[in-house]
């Protein structure tokens, strides 16, 4: 009884640190504004969080996605994996959890210290584990953030196409870069509650511009055609609804980290709220025509609404490359010893480096959408699908860790049983049909993009220019001439 009330003393402390340093502290004007624009620590905070990273420029390729698997297969992958990933994103928050219950009851303070998904596998199953969490987390968080430059050069040309997308990758790689000024996920309530107002508005108006503009004529729904395509489309939904890799980070953020259980489940249900009917608007409009536009701002006309939501979204862009980014400051700063310095500015500096290779890597491949399904079922499969329900069933084998875990498995999913049985399910489905059939269909997919359009393209499926008007300068034949018929 008296270990059992220990463990609940244990979890409910579980991240009270900022609440300690701040409790009895006299608050000013200034500092309640700064609270409220700036320190977000609640579970409302994570949601926003949760939500506003985890639907960000895939809005813009779930349609394409539909062309590839039809509508009823975008619709049932849609909920399938939300549903998947909700439960992933519980698996991580639980380890988080048991971490660093673990580590409290140590002594060891985690205040100038934000921990990381490759530190709990660390902590929880050792080196091995954290070597191969670190390499996939990394790797897919670089690419994610690649992903978002990307986006934002494909939405801006829609407005202005004047510059070409790699000219346009180039400028936004800058603006992005400031991203390196945020400390932590701590600080972006008032970004996580704009970005997830803008990815509404941009949902809501691609459902209604579609139902307005109507079916083209002889539309065309003929997916899925090919098995190249219909598992491309697959992973892409797979990448949707992987977001999840930041799940850690954003915990650590929260004052009572514990309360983290269901948020994700909840945001994902938000987020199916905005990208079922506009996935399925755009697709009922244009059906086939999406096979060759991956962003669906190509296909809808020019308008203010339009403008508006491109250039929400590029904003939201912004916010989300911070959120893909910001871990990987973190384990940059870590490898250099930066990561415990108090000034902003030297933190800042030093995570400059990390923007280079995102930078770079997003000019040599501007593929808006392929890249999304190719990243999904090669890296976001492992990441937040495989690798988290292998932890979970190995963290709690023996019997001794189930009886003193921190957080115990639903009752209403079958406890340890039903745990072990839907990650056992995780683990051989993602790895067959996402990183296996996914896999095979999404790099066929990117290796012809690179055939077709080569790599460093200068600007990824923009129509072609319209063909130089030619001028006759060739003199005009003289006039014939009709002699006169001679007079008498």
């Amino acid at each position: 009884m008296a270990a059992s009330a220990d463990k609940v003393v244990d979890t409910v402390i579980v991240g009270s640190y900022v609440e300690m340093e701040t409790e009895g502290k006299p608050k000013s004007v200034k500092s309640k504004l700064s609270k409220f624009f700036w320190d977000g620590g609640s579970a409302y905070d994570a949601w926003f969080s949760c939500a506003s990273n985890q639907v960000a420029q895939v809005l813009l390729t779930l349609p394409y996605s539909f062309s590839q698997l039809g509508m009823l297969s975008g619709i049932l992958f849609q909920l399938f994996y939300g549903l998947l990933g909700s439960w992933t994103a519980y698996l991580i928050s639980s380890l988080y959890v048991e971490y660093r219950t673990r580590k409290e009851r140590e002594k060891v303070d985690f205040r100038n210290h934000v921990i990381q998904w490759f530190e709990v596998l660390d902590g929880l199953l050792g080196k091995h584990w954290r070597n191969v969490g670190l390499a996939f987390n990394c790797t897919f968080l670089l690419f994610g953030s690649v992903i978002q430059l990307i986006a934002c050069a494909s939405n801006i040309y829609y407005i202005n196409d004047n510059l070409d997308k790699r000219t346009w990758t180039y400028i936004f790689g800058a603006c992005c870069a400031t991203t390196v000024f945020i400390p932590s996920f701590h600080n972006y309530r008032v970004w996580s509650f704009l970005g997830l107002v803008m990815t509404t508005y941009t949902a809501w108006y691609l459902t209604i511009a579609s139902f307005l503009h109507g079916q083209v004529e002889g539309v065309k729904h003929s997916g899925p055609t090919k098995l190249v395509l219909y598992f491309t489309g697959a992973t892409n939904i797979l990448y949707t609804f992987g977001g999840h890799a930041v799940t850690v980070e954003i915990m650590h953020a929260m004052w009572k980290p514990q309360k983290f259980k269901a948020i994700y489940l909840y945001a994902t249900l938000y987020v199916l709220t905005l990208t079922l009917p506009s996935a399925s608007a755009v697709y009922w409009a244009f059906g086939d025509m999406l096979l060759n536009h991956s962003n669906a701002f190509s296909l809808l006309p020019k308008s203010p609404f339009r403008d508006m939501a491109v250039i929400l979204m590029l904003i939201h862009q912004f916010i989300t490359f911070g959120f893909a980014c910001t871990p990987l400051y973190f384990v940059w700063e870590k490898a250099i010893g930066m990561h415990e310095c108090k000034s902003l500015c030297k933190r800042a500096a030093a995570r400059l480096p990390v923007v280079v290779p995102i930078w770079f890597l997003a000019i040599i491949f501007p593929f808006f959408g392929p890249i999304n399904s190719t990243v999904g079922s090669l890296l976001v499969s492992f990441t937040v699908y495989i690798i988290p329900a292998l932890a979970h069933i190995f963290t709690y084998k023996s019997a001794a860790a189930r009886e003193n875990a921190v957080e115990r498995p639903p009752r209403f999913l079958g406890g340890w049983i039903g745990s072990y049985t839907i990650n056992v399910f995780v683990v051989v489905w993602v790895f067959v049909v996402g990183f296996g059939f996914g896999g095979w269909a999404s790099i066929t997919n990117f290796v012809h993009q690179i055939d077709t359009f080569g790599l460093f393209t200068k600007c990824y499926q923009c129509p072609p220019p319209p063909p130089p008007m030619v001028f006759n300068t060739t003199s005009a034949p003289a006039p014939i001439h009709h002699p006169h018929p001679h007079r008498p």
